[in-house]
């Protein structure tokens, strides 16, 4: 092997140990926070996350406690690029499931879910 070689190949071994550092968007907490009881519900719900997401392929969803869903307005060009928020509709006593959908900045979509409960 010659030394042009031996020198590619411990390049390629040094890359391949450092690895990429993953840049999957991952929450990092909420308004509400999950698992919460709250006793008024909330006006809105804001996400953050690890790294910057593209708002306007970001989505939100609520669901209740008899699965009935609907889509949350994100609202664009607010807060920092690395959070989410929407309002929500009026909220009745209960458990609602919010879920949400990111694209992260290594284009990847990113998923997930929480539950939280507004008390009687």
């Amino acid at each position: 092997m010659t030394v042009a070689t031996q020198a590619l190949t411990a390049g390629a071994l040094l890359l391949m140990a450092a690895g990429v550092a993953p840049a999957h968007s991952l929450l990092l907490e909420s308004t509400p926070a999950a698992g919460a009881d709250v006793a008024r519900p909330p006006a809105r719900v804001a996400l953050r996350f690890n790294n910057r997401i593209e708002k306007r392929l970001s989505r939100i969803r609520l669901v209740d406690e008899r699965g009935q869903g609907q889509a949350l307005a994100v609202t664009q060009g607010e807060g920092a690029p690395d959070a989410l928020t929407a309002p929500l509709p009026p909220l009745s006593p209960g458990t609602y499931r919010v879920e949400w959908r990111v694209l992260s900045t290594d284009g990847h979509v990113v998923d997930g879910r929480f539950r939280f409960r507004v008390t009687p």
